[in-house]
């Protein structure tokens, strides 16, 4: 597989804008990343893309996003060097709700008193810096505080990041699931690096479809970090498999997007407890009536 890079020099206000809104999307980019020249204090936007990029989406998607047009610089990569992991190299540990998220990259000391947890890089969405991410990880931190739950599920799971701080924490099965074989792959990998891959099971499954999903039902908590549209969507079958008195955990979704999905579920009998907010992103947490 070809791959290109596409970038654009910005305010780093408007890079992380775009980088946002080009993760919303699964059809433009492989990974979106904003940085810094750390020689001239210059911030660019950057995504690695499938050959080739398709420029007038991009373009489009930025007027929309940033109220104007930009320039685009296209490079060619080497498609034997895995750009989607060496884009997110370099990146800082993150500490939310009491966990310690790292890469392979990072060197220094783990700090005490946190839950430790080394998630690589790879080609799923889910490394513990994207503000959805953060306030899942928040979230389940204040539901594990009020109670212990027994059947649980991550679904969207990613890089497995949500599943396996889970699984570290509460030391029982998490049922991890995905619709990308890729990220089920780099789930497997990210439970073994942390030792849980006897209480994280990862399976492919579209949304709630799946008989090993129908098997553990009901459950008591359930974490989805996808995006608003599929979790409007989901939320009938979300409302099947969640037993009464359910924690449910909803991220990926834009603040203007969050009334939607809050009455979507409200539908289904699950009520609004508390709603995080990081940056334009929005954490829900709500409970099964």
């Amino acid at each position: 597989m070809s791959v290109d890079q596409l970038s654009t020099p910005l305010s780093k206000d408007h890079a992380y804008k775009l980088v946002d809104a080009v993760m919303e999307r699964d059809d433009l980019a492989l990974t979106a990343s904003a940085h810094e020249n750390e020689a001239t204090g210059e911030w660019f936007f950057e995504a690695v893309c499938d050959s080739p990029p398709d420029l007038e989406a991009f373009t489009e998607l930025a007027r929309q996003t940033l109220g104007g047009a930009v320039q685009w610089n296209v490079t060619r990569l080497d498609p034997e060097v895995n750009w989607v992991a060496k884009s997110l190299e370099g990146l800082p540990p993150v500490i939310a709700g009491g966990f310690y998220v790292y890469g392979s990259h990072h060197e220094g000391p783990i700090p005490g008193g946190l839950t430790p947890m080394r998630i690589e890089a790879a080609q799923a969405f889910g490394t513990g810096h994207h503000e959805t991410t953060t306030g899942c990880l928040e979230a389940i931190d204040r539901v594990l505080k009020r109670r212990r739950p027994r059947r649980l599920i991550d679904v969207g799971t990613g890089t497995g990041v949500l599943a396996i701080a889970l699984a570290k924490r509460l030391k029982t099965t998490v049922i991890a699931s995905d619709i990308d074989p890729i990220a089920v792959s780099t789930t497997i990998d990210n439970a073994a690096i942390n030792g849980v891959s006897r209480f994280v099971l990862p399976i492919e499954a579209t949304g709630l479809n799946h008989p090993t999903i129908a098997l553990g039902a009901p459950y008591d908590l359930i974490v989805a970090n996808i995006l608003a549209g599929p979790l409007m969507a989901l939320a009938p079958a979300m409302g099947r498999v969640a037993e009464p008195g359910a924690s449910i955990i909803l991220s990926g979704i834009l603040e203007h997007q969050a009334r939607g999905v809050i009455i979507a579920y409200a539908r289904q009998g699950m009520i609004l407890t508390q709603k995080l907010q990081r940056k334009d992103w929005t954490t829900l947490m709500l409970q099964n009536r």
